[in-house]
């Protein structure tokens, strides 16, 4: 799976890889979310999730993309631009105020494509982990 690459728990190997099929097809079916993918030659190469959500003091929906990934050899070929772009496109569509994504701090090539696709750096993210295991993710190489 894409998000593994991102370091993050490849659960269609786990034991339970049922019970996350099931959540993510739940997922699917919200009317706040959209998920979609960049392919190549018909592989998939990337992938981008995007959720609205309601925000105090706002009355138009914030676009938050929870996940945004394309894979290590497709990189810098057009997947991440166009998945982007079509997030922007259905937030503007949507009559969202910000369009709004959150990058480990040490993925400098991403933050650098973000800046390129006019976003800006505006925030810092806190997380405290709540069950066992690692979040998040490990730093890794980025080609």
């Amino acid at each position: 799976m894409l998000l593994a690459e991102l370091g993050r728990p490849d659960v269609l190997a786990e034991a339970d890889a049922d019970k996350h099929r099931e959540a993510w097809e739940e997922y699917l079916e919200r009317p706040d979310t959209v998920a979609l993918v960049a392919e190549d030659d018909g592989a998939v190469v990337g992938f981008v999730d995007l959720e609205y959500r309601e925000r105090l003091n706002f009355s138009a929906p914030q676009a938050w993309i929870p996940d945004l990934i394309v894979t290590e050899r497709a990189r810098s070929r057009g997947a991440g631009k166009a998945l982007l772009a079509a997030c922007e496109e259905r937030a503007q569509t949507r009559g969202c105020f910000a369009l709004s994504l959150e990058s480990a701090n040490w993925r400098e090539r991403a933050h650098a494509f973000y800046e390129r696709e006019g976003m800006q750096h505006v925030s810092a993210s806190f997380a405290k982990l709540l069950q066992e295991g690692e979040w998040p993710p490990p730093p890794q190489e980025e080609g």
